[in-house]
């Protein structure tokens, strides 16, 4: 399609620009605002006391005294007690005790009214940060949303492209095939692949295959093209518009080999695999937080959010990130889930490996097995997480290994990578799915004992469409 030209200075693209400026804005505006803190400021502390006297000491012999000529030691006492009372809580030692009752007439209501005070003012700080803790995530979020924007307006203005030869071309061709042709698009991604948007109907009342209209498109093009997941099998007399993609070099199959704590159905690992724009795949496995059904519904909770915001053609990395912020916002205790992750490039066969608190992953070639770790923190445990990327490149037969503690937490210490290479190298299966059962077994065989954790094995191959296989 030498004649294509790419188009620009949309004003589209222009308004989400804005759009993404106004949502940074609001996270700027968000993060100004009071944060969260560890301290009382001395206004707080002088309302604190303030209270103590106006229900114990206004109406005592001494308040006079104490509150006037000896006010100075009337408040290093105060300060001393609610330092005592941070440190150890209400069960005070018995010398605090003592030295309050030699200077306090009304010693018993004066502590039991400054506990009152404190811990009042404690739980406003508690619901002040926990304010400040759910601005701070939406400013995140805003943010990881306003920079998805920016990079999803820049790569839809580079990716449109105009021809109108081939328009007309693929028009005709295929009236010639019974479809009348609403209108065409051009994208080509950032790997200089093409895909087509194509709006037609059936001309006559016979239905024509989607099948067959690629074909023309692919005969009409001089490039292999391929329909895109989820189109319709037939075109009807109704316009509907049908996605073709330039056809990508590789294709992946996968397979997955699970069981839970002491051979228990339910695991509190999950995993998924789906189709992503641009010809690329992903495959991702969630450990969540111990065993059995809770952690499988923390597990389940992440993998479907990330899979959702991964259809919805958000990146990687800015999912996993939003998926956290969402964890963490607005939880008193910590819920973490790892993640492990693996995006293929069907075009180039390059894998990019995405990790959080994820155990290692394992790559088998035909030349040996290699293994990948990573030390990043899994989700749900701090606002902002450091993610943790690795790019491969892979090969015709090679497999993607991912599985979760439980697996190598079943070999002896610091010899787990050595004996799973080990497995894995010796094995000659080829199914994805066979692989993830064999390794499994032999791990379970090698323990000679029930699964003390949930244990998962995903295994991806990659295999070139070119191939003779």
């Amino acid at each position: 399609m030498e004649n294509g030209q790419a188009l620009h200075a949309s004003p589209y693209a222009a308004q989400i620009e804005k759009f993404a400026d106004s949502l940074t804005q609001i996270s700027h505006t968000f993060l100004k605002m009071e944060g969260r803190k560890e301290y009382f400021t001395g206004e707080e502390v002088d309302d604190m006391f303030g209270r103590v006297k106006n229900k114990v000491c206004t109406n005592c012999e001494k308040c006079a005294w104490c509150w006037g000529e000896d006010f100075v030691h009337t408040y290093q006492m105060g300060y001393e007690l609610l330092s005592a009372v941070d440190s150890y809580g209400a069960e005070l030692n018995t010398e605090v005790k003592r030295k309050l009752s030699q200077r306090c007439i009304q010693a018993p209501r004066y502590l039991r009214r400054l506990l009152d005070a404190f811990q009042d003012a404690k739980q406003d700080m508690v619901w002040r940060n926990r304010i400040a803790q759910s601005r701070e995530g939406c400013a995140i979020q805003m943010d990881t949303f306003a920079e998805m924007l920016r990079e999803t307006s820049k790569e839809l203005e580079d990716s449109i492209v105009t021809d109108e030869r081939m328009e007309k071309r693929l028009t005709a061709g295929l009236k010639r095939k019974g479809v009348r042709v609403l209108n065409c698009y051009f994208f080509m991604n950032r790997k200089g692949k093409y895909e087509i948007h194509l709006t037609a109907r059936s001309i006559q009342e016979k239905c024509v295959t989607t099948k067959e209209i690629v074909q023309e498109i692919s005969g009409i093009m001089g490039k292999k093209m391929v329909a895109a997941a989820g189109q319709s099998q037939k075109l009807g007399r109704q316009y509907m518009t049908i996605v073709c993609l330039e056809g990508p070099a590789y294709y992946i199959m996968q397979g997955v080999a699970r069981i839970g704590k002491g051979g228990s159905t339910v695991s509190g690992d999950n995993f998924m695999a789906c189709e992503l724009a641009g010809g690329r795949q992903a495959i991702a496995l969630s450990d969540g937080m111990g065993s059995g059904e809770k952690a499988c519904r923390e597990s389940a909770q992440v993998i479907e959010l990330l899979e959702e915001l991964l259809m919805a053609g958000f990146p990687e990395k800015m999912a996993v990130q939003m998926i956290n912020t969402t964890l963490t916002m607005g939880r008193e205790e910590i819920h973490y889930s790892t993640v492990d992750m693996a995006v293929f490039d069907l075009y180039n066969g390059t894998c990019e490996l995405i990790k959080a608190g994820a155990s290692s992953t394992f790559i088998k070639r035909k030349s040996g097995v290699e293994h990948l770790v990573s030390t990043s923190l899994p989700i749900g445990v701090v606002h902002k997480i450091e993610l943790e990327s690795m790019e491969c490149s892979l090969e015709d037969g090679d497999f993607v290994i991912m599985m979760t503690d439980g697996v190598l937490d079943a070999l002896p210490v610091g010899e787990q990578d050595m004996l799973l290479s080990t497995i894995i190298g010796g094995s000659e299966l080829t199914n994805p799915r066979e692989m993830a059962q064999h390794i499994l077994k032999q791990v379970l065989n090698w323990t000679g004992e029930e699964p003390q954790d949930d244990m998962t094995v995903l295994v991806a191959g990659i295999w070139s469409n070119y191939s003779a296989i």
